[in-house]
């Protein structure tokens, strides 16, 4: 029998999706992180997870994006073979129609990431848009639909290698984990491809990712394959290294693990890798002619009521009087609460900023002995001064550290994961400071941001320059004046701690 959909129920339905998932966590996501965060040993670690808990809980309430980075879209469409459409558009143009109303709703406007020309102009499509599409065609009178929009510093993270038939898949994940940092803001998951083709491995780990978590529950029943045996000891030995929650050292760094596989050639072995960040989003629906599949919404109870508490330790900055000697004085590991003004930039601007100090010339604002924020915020709706507008990976800007600190007087940098070595003998040599922001908690930090205002390069758009008023903004010392970093000193002390047996994994 044939079905007929009518294609504003598929547009309907995958912009409903995508508005969903930018403020609702999978429900499975926050049992497991909240599992996490009652079993962690490392007070950093735990606070991390706390604000990520208490982030997703702020989302959920006011209906704004868990994450500023809101995502490239990915579609998988399971188009059965007896259904018809009813439109003049092609499958691929309605799901780009359902992510730009998603994207340009009013009530929750969502940051357009996506550039054209990526190799040359790189410049904003405006609207989100063109998403990433695959379609499988099934017996059937059905369109299943799986939406995901990932962020991408995780998506920058994904490895592939074409390993020998006789190589270890485990040896080589354990050996490209800690080589992905914490760009990818762990906890998160693993998705694991293995086999096909090149292009399969890595359709495969992104596949992966959409299952529900239920490692635990893997474990308790037993594995009945490979691809299960592998999943529980990658569980075990990834989370063995002690990278843990933002790469602060812990015992929890994933999860869970996914893995599938797909026959292949004698002479290869495809393994791809692809991890999903603290910002988990990803939904399904069905189309069965009947009208759009919308989400339902979850019950605001089934997110646990955390409390972030200031704690006697922490030191309270005033970013408008702070001087390099005080700087000189934050120690490794240690949390701030930042008031004041600063700067933002990320990578355009900084490439801007270079590129007018190499000709001699000006630029739009004074940096010396200033803080930036590497951030690219959502636009703000109704009262907002600003959306949400969590850290980007520091590591982009590793490059430009030098020029910026030695020919501006910046003072220090706030971001999210490790610096680079370059980047860390930079900041010793100036006696600079990174501090990092927790990844995932972009709403709870935006609440700490109480006036907005461009001070250059405004046609850059979310990447311009901001000067952000900032009020009790949470933060961590990660690279101290002297070239501390705690995102190599943390995993270390506590892979040693779970190696000697001093704490367990659970």
């Amino acid at each position: 029998m044939t079905t007929v959909i009518r294609q504003d129920d598929l547009i309907d339905s995958v912009a409903d999706a995508l508005q969903f998932i930018s403020y609702y966590h999978p429900a499975d996501f926050i049992r497991a992180v909240h599992g996490a965060y009652q079993r962690e040993a490392n007070p950093a670690a735990k606070d991390a997870m706390a604000q990520i808990l208490i982030n997703s809980r702020m989302c959920a309430m006011g209906h704004r994006p868990i994450c500023q980075d809101t995502g490239i879209v990915t579609v998988f469409l399971r188009v059965g073979m007896q259904v018809q459409w009813a439109g003049d558009l092609s499958v691929t143009d309605m799901v780009n129609e359902g992510v730009r109303r998603a994207y340009g709703h009013p009530d929750n406007v969502l940051r357009a990431s996506i550039l054209d020309d990526p190799d040359g102009a790189r410049k904003n499509t405006g609207d989100n848009t063109p998403a990433v599409i695959h379609y499988e065609l099934v017996p059937g009178d059905t369109v299943e639909v799986h939406v995901a929009a990932k962020g991408g510093g995780s998506e920058a993270k994904s490895k592939f290698a074409m390993l020998n038939p006789s190589d270890s898949v485990v040896d080589w994940v354990l050996q490209v984990v800690p080589q992905m940092g914490a760009g990818w803001c762990p906890p998160g998951m693993l998705g694991i491809g293995i086999g096909g083709t090149a292009e399969k491995a890595m359709l495969l780990a992104k596949e992966a990712l959409l299952d529900p978590i239920d490692i635990h529950d893997l474990a308790e029943r037993g594995a009945a394959n490979r691809a299960e045996q592998l999943r529980l000891e990658l569980m075990q030995k990834v989370n063995a290294l002690g990278i843990g929650a933002q790469g602060l050292g812990g015992l929890t760094t994933v999860l869970d693990v996914k893995v599938k596989d797909y026959p292949t050639h004698a002479a290869n072995k495809a393994v791809a890798l692809i991890p999903n960040c603290a910002a988990t989003r990803h939904t399904h629906f069905t189309l069965t002619g009947a009208g759009p599949a919308l989400q339902q919404p979850p019950r605001l109870e089934d997110w646990p009521e955390i409390v972030w508490e200031v704690g006697d330790s922490v030191r309270r900055v005033n970013l408008d009087t702070v001087t390099a000697e005080d700087v000189k004085t934050w120690q490794p590991g240690e949390t701030l609460l930042l008031s004041g003004t600063m700067l933002t930039g990320r990578d355009a601007a900084h490439k801007k900023m270079v590129d007018l100090l190499a000709k001699g010339e000006s630029l739009p604002v004074d940096l010396s002995g200033r803080f930036i924020y590497y951030v690219g915020p959502v636009d703000p709706v109704r009262d907002e001064v600003v959306g949400p507008a969590g850290p980007t990976t520091a590591t982009r800007m590793d490059k430009f550290t030098r020029t910026m600190l030695e020919q501006t007087g910046l003072l220090g940098m706030i971001g999210k994961a490790e610096r680079g070595q370059a980047a860390i003998e930079a900041i010793r040599d100036n006696a600079s400071v990174y501090l990092m922001a927790v990844g995932g908690a972009a709403y709870l930090v935006a609440q700490a941001i109480k006036s907005a205002r461009v001070v250059g390069f405004p046609e850059l758009g979310m990447e311009a320059i901001y000067e952000f008023g900032v009020e009790d903004m949470p933060v961590t010392v990660a690279v101290s004046s002297d070239g501390e970093s705690v995102h190599r000193t943390g995993p270390q002390t506590w892979q040693a701690k779970i190696e000697q047996g001093v704490v367990e994994l659970q």
